[in-house]
Formats: C-alpha cells, structure tokens, sequence
C-alpha cells in the first residue's frame, strides 16, 4: 500500500485516479481548493490546497509516497502562465528540499506528437480553444524534463479524446505519440495505477489509449 496525494481529486480525472486508487487499498488524499465534495470518495482524506502554493505542496509531498498532478489548465480564455510557473516553483521547491515522492503529472494530448513529429496543437485543425493549455503543458514537460536528476518524475498524456466513463478490458500505451484517438477517464486512472505501482516510466512522457 503507498501513500498517494492527489492535486485536482476532484476534477474528472483526479476523481477518477483516486477512485481507482482507493479501490486498490492505497492511502489517500485528496487535495482541491474546495476541500471536501459534495460526493466524496469513501475512503479518501479531502483537505484543501493548490499546487501555485509550492510550500504547501512541499510539506504534502514530505508525507507521502506518490504526489498526483491533476490539474488541467484553464479553457476559458483565463492566462495559463499561472499554472506553468506553479510547476517551475514545484520542481524547484521539492528538489531543494530533497523530497523523494514519486511525481505524476497528468498530461495534455495536445503537447503529444503526430507521426510526422509535429505537435498535435500544431496540425491544421486542432480546435484554438485548446491551444493556450495544450502550449502550456508542452512548456510544462520541459520543465520537468529540465529538472535535478534526483526527481523522480512521470507525465501520462490522454488521448486526444477524453472523456468520463469506466474503465476498458484493455488499453495500449505509446511513448510521445499518441497511442489511439480515445480513452476513458477509468482507463486512465487504471493505466496511472498500474505506472505508479509497478514503475516502468522514469523522467518521461508516455501516452494511453483504450484498444
């Protein structure tokens, strides 16, 4: 059992990680700006927070195993640098205190790449609304690909379709590539699960996909 702390635990896929989390008799909590939903997770520990306060997050971190970024980034024409500086002052803050809890950040599709290596946020037809968070999640991996090696970090980017639902009998994986056009927010949360409690992804980007 390791001791899981989930940022966005109640967005659609935060909610769904820690569904799945809590299912497979790991320790959570979860962490929102709200703090606890109208329909909690059983079993799960709501308190609040957010990831631009670096110092909170540091002293979460301290007292866990694995640290779960879910927080997607504004859609609504809002800035989206607050969010990229938040991660800067994360991965600063947690290496100079020396934190060894296993980092995942949920990842964008639209920071993947096409066959041809050019960015999916790039390609004739990806919708603008979503250009500002794809960028910003594209600027995000650098910056943990940027980070101290003593980080352990991993970034799961969805397919470029995404939506609730339970999980799929089966999935497939891709490196920085798309690996399919569609996943479940359940088949999600099944395949960060199984990263998270059976390691293969080191300072990467994978991506998933239902079959």
């Amino acid at each position: 059992m390791s001791k899981i702390t989930v940022y966005g635990a109640t967005g659609m896929v935060g909610s769904a990680i820690v569904r799945e989390a809590v299912a497979r008799g790991h320790s959570v909590v979860g962490v929102s700006r709200g703090g606890t939903p109208k329909t909690p997770v059983e079993g799960v520990r709501y308190v609040r927070g957010e990831i631009g306060d670096a110092a909170d997050v540091v002293s979460k971190a301290q007292d866990c195993d694995i640290v779960v970024f879910a927080v997607p980034g504004p859609r609504d024409g809002s800035p989206v640098q607050p969010i990229i500086d938040a991660h800067a002052a994360i991965v600063d803050a947690l290496a100079k205190a020396g934190v060894t809890a296993r980092i995942f950040v949920v990842g964008g599709a639209g920071a993947t790449l096409a066959a041809d290596g050019t960015r999916l946020l790039d390609t004739p037809g990806f919708p603008d609304a979503y250009k500002p968070e794809a960028r910003s999640f594209a600027e995000i991996l650098e910056i943990y690909r940027e980070a101290p090696e003593s980080l352990d970090w991993v970034m799961l980017a969805p397919a470029p379709q995404i939506a609730p639902g339970p999980a799929a009998a089966r999935y497939q994986l891709g490196d920085d590539h798309p690996a399919g056009s569609f996943v479940s927010a359940g088949t999600f949360a099944k395949a960060a699960l199984d990263e998270l409690e059976h390691p293969a992804h080191h300072r990467v980007r994978f991506t998933v996909a239902e079959r």
